[in-house]
């Protein structure tokens, strides 16, 4: 053997390559055998399993799923026959960017009636039983998946490659497992006692009670705030920028071209709360942002559509809407649904709305609402939103934001 691998070296590399990438690329077919979708809705805990079942069409809420027309690549709806038209009996797949090309319905109607199989963990999604955070999709029997090569790892799974998972949260203090594992980040029978079980406008006012009691930072101090909540988990010496997507030097904060600076995802101008300590200063809201790209989006209100925005790929804009990247759309939506709750009038500030409109100027309105509860639903709270509530609580101003523990409180509310 020593003889062969002298005369033929190449062959030596290449089936090391192979070996290697066997063993870290994830297959539908590894482990156990595919469930049904019946019994992957009676599993909806946490636990990852290969489902396999029907493409019969694409969620677009709780209770609606179309099977033509189709508005995105972000979700599929599979049932164990190709002709069922009970929500009741499907089960609503994420679909994440790394899929959306191959598996997404917008580009690939052609998939309705396939019988596909698809990894991950089982969890509502759309307030639905559900499958997040795919980690492998295929045709039924097919193996390996097609996919695989999009995927490389198991211990790494962000839709952009800004948004690791938390294996590569160098934080650790402030992302107990405790606050990951259960309902509500494991605050339901503490914080959250309130408000469990509530809906509608009830809802809306318990977690005001709760959110409300909170400690207000300084302009001044959201600086050092922003370094800490937002910090890139790949390099602490920088933090990443909201619709850019950018890793930047924490240095670079100010008010020059291409410094990043502070921006109101609430526009401070919608309620004319400027930069006042209370909304204005309000962390659960405030991003770090490229100073041009802040500029851009200017006090606009969010919607879809629009032509590219610069300097910020994925991101796009007209006259009066901002739609920002895949990777954050949801995040927008629950920071301004915080606001909305957060801020009921009194103390001197506005009471902020939220409304299905757009150009609301000063009005204290954001929209489109029903725009930001679809982001809401297809892009759910990733790790990195999930650390950033628990470092404003832990050691910021002691408050959360309700709707990255409890995403389907806002369709509770608004839906």
């Amino acid at each position: 053997m020593r003889y062969k691998s002298l005369l033929h070296p190449l062959a030596f590399v290449v089936s090391v390559a192979v070996v290697a990438t066997a063993l870290l690329i994830p297959s539908a077919a590894a482990g156990a055998a595919p469930i049904t979708v019946a019994q992957a809705i009676g599993q909806q805990n946490g636990a990852s399993a290969t489902v396999r079942g029907y493409v019969v069409g694409q969620p677009t809420a709780t209770s609606t799923v179309v099977r033509s027309g189709f508005p995105s690549d972000y979700a599929l709806a599979l049932a164990d026959s190709p002709g069922q038209t009970a929500t009741g009996q499907m089960l609503y797949v994420q679909i994440t960017s790394s899929f959306r090309a191959q598996w997404g319905l917008r580009t690939n109607p052609s998939l309705l009636g396939r019988q596909l199989d698809v990894t991950g963990p089982l969890g509502a999604y759309f307030s639905h039983p559900g499958l997040t955070s795919p980690t492998a999709f295929a045709f039924a029997g097919a193996s390996p998946p097609p996919t695989t090569t999009v995927r490389p790892t198991t211990t790494v799974r962000p839709t952009t490659t800004v948004r690791p998972t938390t294996t590569v949260r160098p934080t650790t203090t402030v992302r107990p497992t405790t606050t990951t594992s259960a309902p509500g980040g494991g605050y339901d029978e503490t914080y959250y006692r309130a408000a469990v079980g509530k809906s509608g406008t009830a809802l809306k006012t318990a977690l005001n009670g709760i959110v409300r009691n909170q400690t207000k930072l300084g302009y001044d101090q959201v600086w050092e705030a922003l370094k800490v909540t937002d910090q890139d988990p790949a390099n602490s010496a920088n933090v990443i920028l909201l619709y850019s997507g950018r890793s930047q030097a924490k240095t670079t904060n100010g008010g020059n071209a291409n410094d990043w600076n502070r921006e109101h995802v609430w526009a401070k101008s919608h309620g004319d709360f400027g930069t006042a300590t209370g909304p204005g200063t309000d962390v659960h809201h405030l991003r770090p942002e490229d100073v041009s790209v802040n500029a851009n989006r200017g006090n606009k209100d969010f919607d879809t559509g629009g032509s590219a925005a610069g300097e910020a790929p994925g991101n796009y804009t007209d006259a009066d809407s901002w739609e920002p990247r895949d990777a954050v759309k949801g995040d927008v939506a629950r920071m301004l649904f915080y606001m909305a709750v957060r801020y009921e009038g009194g103390d001197g500030w506005p009471d902020l709305e939220m409304n299905n409109a757009v150009n609301n100027g000063t009005a204290p309105y954001h929209g489109r609402l029903s725009v930001l509860l679809q982001w809401n639903a297809l892009d759910p709270p990733d790790a990195f939103e999930k650390r950033r509530n628990q470092v404003i609580y832990e050691s910021f101003q002691h408050n959360r934001n309700p709707f990255v523990d409890h995403p389907e409180w806002a369709t509770s509310i608004w839906g």
